[in-house]
């Protein structure tokens, strides 16, 4: 796998860290920790992004980061079990390595071509 799409796997956790922070954060030191992931997020998406299309990247960063937190809310947080909730997420995912799949080389190399 590119590091570039490792860039975006690991900005995508930490979005699902900062939402959960945005959500769930009373404190002093929960706060700095959202602060922290949402920057942290944002410069491996902003990094990947300068080797690979952007709208790509965006579309994964936030497909993989929206299935990343309806999972955690239903696994850490007890929200309730949906099978209809589960495979609109499968779809979601489906889309996400599709785009990924399609997008072969480096958004500069495709520039190039």
């Amino acid at each position: 796998m590119n590091s570039n799409w490792t860039k975006v796997i690991i900005a995508a956790i930490f979005e699902v860290a900062w939402v959960i922070g945005l959500k769930h954060a009373d404190g002093f030191l929960e706060w700095t920790g959202t602060v922290v992931a949402i920057a942290i997020s944002f410069y491996l998406m902003i990094e990947a992004s300068r080797n690979l299309p952007v709208g790509t990247v965006y579309a994964v960063f936030v497909g993989l980061g929206t299935a990343g937190t309806v999972i955690s809310d239903i696994v850490i947080f007890g929200e309730p079990f949906k099978v209809a909730k589960i495979l609109l997420i499968v779809i979601l995912l489906a889309g996400v390595v599709g785009l990924k799949l399609v997008t072969g080389g480096s958004g500069k190399e495709e520039a190039e071509s």
